[in-house]
């Protein structure tokens, strides 16, 4: 069996540069594992669907499903923070972009 290495361009926090963004200010990738990536707002439809609007365009980047390990819905009621905090919790190695550079590489 032959191992074969994939060198990948990765940002300081280990992800893809390519990877896109959560839109909203609120919204972000955290660290590993499983790289939570978190929608917070006080309007819990509006948060799940900033969530859908970012697994669509980090599915479409990526150039196939994600692969999303778990959805955590969670809430904070101190004062001056978001009510809601949805995360999704994604596969570290497509956050960084392993598929294309597996295809890439083809």
């Amino acid at each position: 069996m032959t191992e074969e290495t994939i060198q990948l361009e990765l940002d300081d926090s280990g992800l893809a540069p390519g990877l896109p963004a959560p839109a909203h200010p609120r919204d972000q990738v955290q660290d590993v594992p499983y790289r939570p990536v978190e929608f917070r707002d006080d309007d819990l439809p509006t948060a799940l669907e900033r969530c859908s609007a970012w697994l669509r365009q980090a599915q479409e980047w990526l150039g196939e499903p994600l692969d999303v390990l778990a959805i955590h819905l969670d809430y904070d009621d101190r004062k001056g923070s978001p009510y809601y905090d949805v995360k999704l919790l994604c596969n570290e190695e497509d956050l960084a972009g392993v598929p294309i550079a597996i295809r890439n590489k083809q």
